[in-house]
């Protein structure tokens, strides 16, 4: 008898997908749930369906630079695969971006942007990336005020017609800089009557977008990230001309290699001010949140493709004398990482309604300070909660699992970016500490958990109430006894100290839906992923002396 396993399938991704459904069920009034699900059974057909298999097909191709064209002319055109064209076009008829600006239903608006981005994301080959720089633009331009720019540029970033839908670019790393953008070189200069920029940048993904915003230092200001300023530019002109815009290489990566991710240089490239010569950093702050609560999201969305993989082929893999979908100890893997997707799910919609709250303008005080602080949090959770999921997802297909033609690798090499775009888990660390500096975070956090935990009833989730609350209360403790010891001691157990928060908010958020799954659906599923996902771990905090972690982490290098 010949060897055989059979692939696994997809079918409607919204349709299997009890999670996701019971989350809205929960979350939206019914009237809005009526009107949106259409929306969403329709994307979920098509992320099985019709984008899965041409995911399949086009597996092997990868977008194209063109830097010249025959006549010798300086080109740099970047052809996408055929996947991203077909990406591209579904996502602005199905308004992937428009919906959360369209705010069809208010507050609640972009907790439907993000479920359809959810469907979407895992069968398009990361053109997320695309979309959550867009998102992320059209919300910058929008708090700047820049009028001008808003009525050019808004419109189409927003737009349903993929004949009028722009994407944008976010073009803020450089060699020098990095995550720590006040070294970036790129300098403004005032040339006949408007702005050009000169520099290089080093990471520019999604180079085939129609506008980007980007920082660069007008000639004259002074060092570090004060210094910088937001520019608006245009990739090319009416004629397709490139805006004086050098692309020397796409960048070969280890993941993410459907997005054409560029090294390039501005050579006089005409842009304008998005809001004055200064303050940069600041000004492109609500696109880094926008595009933050895409990579939670993404992360989200690959976690819960890999598992739905996963559980399908169990049910079809025949092993040791029954499908592993029968084997205890099978079953008992994919539990642990079922547990953590769906913590991950509940945090990552947690933000959507945050932001929707904010962005409504009924947000109160308390909320905002939650919103900045849970927003690093959370992506930095859900980046490493990916790449650990997914690489056991990958091992639970055993040899097929590391074989390129199953389609099943990319998802781990894809996964491994999310902990690194928007900032590593180390800046995310540290920027979550800077929000609690702000004020109000942490008592926001610790009055949200409580408000999510007071209706609990079943045994097990008021035991589960008691270790959230408790270890809230450590987590403060830690970061008073810290902040005491001085700056090393913080910034060293910074890492642990965000996570703890993360899982923490994470088991109130699923405990709560517990309880509300356990009356409205009689459903105990919500009740187990919350107990295990305790199970997990909940608290990461440790007493670790700074000393010895510079002992440890230097090694042999000095």
């Amino acid at each position: 008898m010949p060897f055989l396993q059979s692939p696994p399938g997809l079918g409607n991704q919204y349709e299997e997908d009890f999670a996701l459904r019971s989350y809205l069920s929960r979350a939206l009034p019914a009237g809005v749930m009526a009107e949106v699900e259409p929306s969403l059974r329709f994307m979920g057909e098509r992320a099985g369906g019709e984008l899965h298999r041409l995911q399949l097909a086009d597996r092997l191709n990868e977008p194209v630079l063109t830097q010249w064209d025959a006549w010798g002319n300086r080109a740099d055109r970047v052809e996408p695969t055929a996947l991203w064209k077909r990406a591209e076009r579904l996502a602005a008829e199905q308004g992937v971006v428009a919906t959360a600006y369209e705010r069809r239903h208010g507050v609640h608006s972009r907790v439907h942007q993000f479920a359809l981005a959810y469907l979407f994301a895992p069968s398009t080959d990361m053109y997320s990336c695309p979309l959550a720089m867009t998102d992320g633009a059209a919300r910058a331009l929008i708090a700047a005020g820049n009028r001008k720019l808003i009525d050019r540029a808004v419109p189409r970033l927003t737009s349903r017609d993929p004949r009028r839908f722009w994407t944008s670019g976010q073009w803020m790393t450089e060699a020098a800089g990095g995550s720590d953008v006040g070294l970036a070189e790129t300098t403004a200069r005032q040339e006949g009557g408007r702005w050009r920029l000169y520099g290089r940048k080093w990471f520019t993904s999604a180079i085939g977008s129609q506008m980007a915003l980007t920082l660069g230092r007008p000639e004259g200001n002074p060092a570090g990230g004060r210094g910088l300023a937001l520019f608006y530019l245009e990739t090319r002109d009416a004629q397709g001309t490139p805006n004086r815009i050098l692309v020397h290489r796409l960048k070969d990566k280890l993941g993410t290699r459907k997005v054409p991710t560029a090294e390039l240089t501005l050579e006089g490239t005409a842009a304008e001010l998005v809001a004055g010569t200064g303050d940069g950093v600041r000004n492109i702050a609500p696109m880094l949140n926008i595009t933050r609560a895409w990579n939670i999201v993404t992360a989200c969305a690959l976690m819960r493709r890999g598992l739905a993989l996963a559980r399908d082929y169990a049910r079809r893999r025949f092993a040791f004398g029954a499908p592993l979908a029968e084997k205890p100890l099978h079953l008992d893997t994919l539990a642990g990482l079922q547990a953590e997707f769906l913590g991950a799910l509940h945090l990552a919609f947690f933000v959507a309604e945050l932001l929707g709250r904010s962005e409504s303008g009924v947000a109160s005080e308390e909320q905002e300070h939650l919103l900045r602080l849970v927003t690093p949090v959370a992506k930095l959770l859900t980046g490493r909660q990916a790449v650990a999921v997914l690489a056991e997802v990958i091992e639970s297909f055993g040899g097929a699992g590391y074989v390129e033609d199953t389609g099943l690798p990319v998802l781990f090499r894809d996964a491994q970016v999310l902990p690194i775009w928007e900032g590593t888990t180390n800046v995310l660390a540290l920027d979550a500490l800077r929000a609690l500096e702000a004020g109000g975070g942490m008592a926001a956090l610790k009055r949200e958990a409580g408000y999510l935990l007071q209706g609990l009833r079943e045994p097990d989730l008021v035991r589960l109430s008691a270790r959230v609350e408790n270890t809230l209360e450590q987590a403060e403790a830690w970061l008073a006894a810290a902040e005491k010891a001085g700056t090393a001691s913080l910034e060293a157990g910074a890492r642990r100290f965000a996570m703890t928060l993360g899982r923490a908010l994470s088991a109130a958020l699923l405990a709560r839906h517990a309880q509300w799954s356990l009356e409205h659906e009689r459903d105990r599923r919500a009740l187990a992923a919350a107990k295990r996902y305790a199970a997990n771990g909940v608290r990461l905090l440790a007493d670790v002396d700074a000393a010895d972690s510079r002992l440890l982490g230097r090694d042999s290098l000095d």
